[in-house]
């Protein structure tokens, strides 16, 4: 190696960090991307053959001008590299009338003046003929919404950076990274030693073992995801299905048409609720992981109930309140992350990468980033504490009246235990 001194290093080149590392090379930054496994790979959360992409957000408002520009990155990137990443089917959140999804997402797009009409669930089921929705459902239909195609969208903005001259080296693992306060970090691997002025972490569940304080704040949990043939395979194809995010009583769901791999590609957020480590997780599907799906399956898609086509497993990595930390970090001004994405942050990555690259060096951009940063869990996490003390009945409490229930019971638990 000759080349050991950049002006930016990037850790992670998945989603987030290879439009990061694009984003920097478009401004001339002398770049380097480690990634620790191939470019791209299926260890992480940027793969699994399509991601969903959708304008109006019932995760929350401020959401949607973020999408809004991604649509934007991810058609120039097309432009600028030739390959087919985004694809429109029209898309479908749905629930009970009260849940979170339904009124979430119908909030965003009246907020936002996204295209939709709302549906009842005779509606969608007489329109898409794959669909099963109970009487009581309704749905918001967006008809821009579709999917990403991950792999590719990767792939291409590593060849653009590279183009632009930024390096990136595969298989090296980061071993440690130094901020000691003076004008660079030191990035150290089972590689070599490189300096820069700055450094982004966009390494995923692994941010947490580079930078053990944001193990309080990032939760990585195994994902499963299954593909299915259907009986009748016209109602789930690309022209005739919209990809879906949909909450029964107690679960969320989300699925795609079939695209690339034969079969209805269907998914459970937060799959088993199964905390893990990245490097010791069981990567290989169970029985009891496709009875979880399928058991949704027959219920809701009965006609996609077919034999199994394949499973594969990947990662969330959960922040405490389920939005994203895109922020430096306070003891090390240099190093800017971008983690915590809660298994919907890909759909964004074309736009956080250029986020990512114009804080890092400082410069301003025009998106409203302040629902991500990271001061807030620390917030929480001192006024849970003091909570605690009192009672923890008072703690729910507080956190019911301060947090949406979806949140509550995935992170109460951690928020407790702080």
């Amino acid at each position: 190696m000759t080349d050991t001194a950049y002006d930016v290093i990037v850790i992670g080149v998945g989603g987030m960090g290879s439009a990061a590392v694009y984003h920097l090379s478009e401004m001339g930054m002398d770049t380097l991307g480690i990634e620790r496994y191939d470019i791209p790979h299926s260890m992480g959360s940027s793969h699994g053959v399509t991601r969903i992409i959708r304008r109006g957000q019932y995760e929350h408002p401020s959401y949607s001008p973020l999408v809004d520009a991604a649509y934007d990155r991810w058609r120039a990137l097309e432009d600028t590299t030739g390959r087919d990443l985004l694809h429109i089917t029209g898309g479908i959140d749905a629930g009970p009338p009260d849940s979170d999804i339904f009124t979430g997402s119908r909030t965003a797009c009246e907020q936002h003046d996204i295209e939709h009409s709302v549906l009842d669930a005779a509606m969608v089921n007489e329109r898409f003929p794959g669909y099963e929705f109970p009487e009581h459902h309704r749905a918001v239909y967006q008809p821009e919404s579709g999917f990403l195609v991950p792999e590719q969208c990767i792939i291409a903005h590593v060849e653009a950076a590279q183009e632009n001259g930024a390096v990136i080296r595969a298989r090296e693992t980061v071993e440690s990274v130094s901020d000691t306060g003076g004008d660079e970090v030191t990035v150290e691997t089972n590689r070599g030693s490189y300096t820069a002025e700055q450094v982004i972490v966009t390494a995923g569940a692994w941010a947490q073992k580079i930078y053990p304080a944001l193990q309080s704040h990032l939760t990585p949990v195994r994902q499963v995801l299954g593909w299915f043939q259907p009986e009748t395979v016209s109602w789930f194809e690309p022209e005739a299905f919209p990809i879906f995010v949909h909450e029964t009583a107690t679960e969320h769901y989300y699925g795609f048409p079939i695209y690339d791999v034969p079969g209805f590609k269907l998914g459970k957020f937060n799959h088993r609720n199964q905390t893990v480590d990245p490097e010791t997780m069981n990567r290989s599907p169970t029985q009891t992981d496709e009875s979880v799906l399928r058991s949704y399956l027959e219920t809701y898609f009965p006609d996609a109930a077919g034999p199994t086509m394949q499973l594969a497993t990947c990662l969330f990595t959960n922040t405490p309140d389920s939005h994203f930390i895109i922020d430096s970090l306070p003891a090390h001004p240099r190093v800017t992350v971008g983690v915590g994405f809660s298994g919907h942050g890909f759909k964004f990555a074309s736009v956080i990468g250029e986020i990512l690259a114009s804080l890092c060096m400082n410069q301003s951009h025009p998106y409203d980033i302040d629902l991500f940063r990271i001061d807030r869990l620390l917030e929480w996490s001192g006024v849970c504490h003091s909570l605690c003390i009192l009672c923890v009945r008072a703690c729910r409490q507080y956190v019911l009246s301060h947090v949406s229930p979806q949140t509550v019971v995935v992170s109460l638990p951690q928020l407790l235990c702080r």
